[in-house]
């Protein structure tokens, strides 16, 4: 059995042989200045068997997530990040850099490159970040939060891309793929199927005082076009906050 669920921003869920890993976790309505476009369905934190983690920043590390999890849950963090979380007392967490395969469960996950700001503040702890490939009867390939790299094609074949689109603002900043780049990177890895992340689920409050804003929505249907430009051939699915897929 395999199926993907898209909890929001960066948080998939991966049920694959009969393991739950989640990668990222960001399981709050509101975030700071950010609010959840829709409200979180708590069914998508239940079962889970590992947490996966791609780099430092607050929308990715968020310990009040991680705490609703639970502090005995196994949680996998870039090399340098460790202390941090058992500072708060979190009891089973693993330390991996690029390159290291791991086992969880019947799975074997692979941490890989990728082209992202690793830091948590200008005082904060650092790390290098993190993608992962989860291989079992199928694979997956999360890619955390990067932007284009070299070496991005030799992450193929993968069955499943899961490709970060946007982020949570009208805008991007430096080491993110938009639409047109992430259909760049299904280009080079050529998977199977890729499922667009990172998109459609936080705003800041401001922008918002009527309703989730429009930039929130537009992401998916410019990299679907960008695809099938640039990657004809590689089907698309847009699944929505809380959305799910059996492979």
């Amino acid at each position: 059995m395999a199926r993907i669920e898209y909890v929001g921003h960066a948080t998939v869920l991966v049920d694959l042989d009969g393991v739950r890993v989640l990668t990222d976790p960001l399981l709050r309505n509101r975030v700071a200045h950010l609010r959840r476009v829709a409200p979180l369905d708590a069914r998508s934190r239940r079962g889970v068997d590992a947490v996966l983690i791609s780099h430092a920043h607050y929308d990715h590390l968020d310990i009040p997530s991680l705490e609703k999890l639970g502090k005995s849950l196994p949680v996998v963090v870039p090399r340098g990040l460790a202390r941090l979380l058992r500072k708060r007392r979190f009891e089973a967490v693993v330390e991996v850099e690029v390159g290291e395969t791991f086992r969880i469960g019947d799975l074997d996950v692979r941490a890989v490159p990728a082209e992202h700001d690793g830091s948590r503040g200008p005082f904060g702890a650092s790390a290098t970040p993190l993608g992962y490939v989860i291989t079992g009867s199928r694979s997956v390939y999360f890619a955390g939060d990067t932007d284009l790299f070299d070496g991005m094609g030799e992450l193929a074949p993968v069955d499943v891309a899961l490709l970060p689109i946007w982020g949570w603002g009208p805008g991007l900043g430096a080491g993110h793929l938009d639409p047109k780049r992430a259909a760049a990177a299904v280009a080079l890895i050529r998977p199977e199927l890729v499922v667009p992340i990172h998109w459609g689920t936080y705003f800041p409050i401001h922008l918002g005082l009527r309703g989730a804003p429009a930039f929130t929505d537009l992401p998916p249907a410019e990299f679907v076009t960008a695809v099938h430009e640039t990657a004809p051939g590689v089907p698309v699915r847009v699944l929505r906050p809380g959305q799910s897929l059996d492979l």
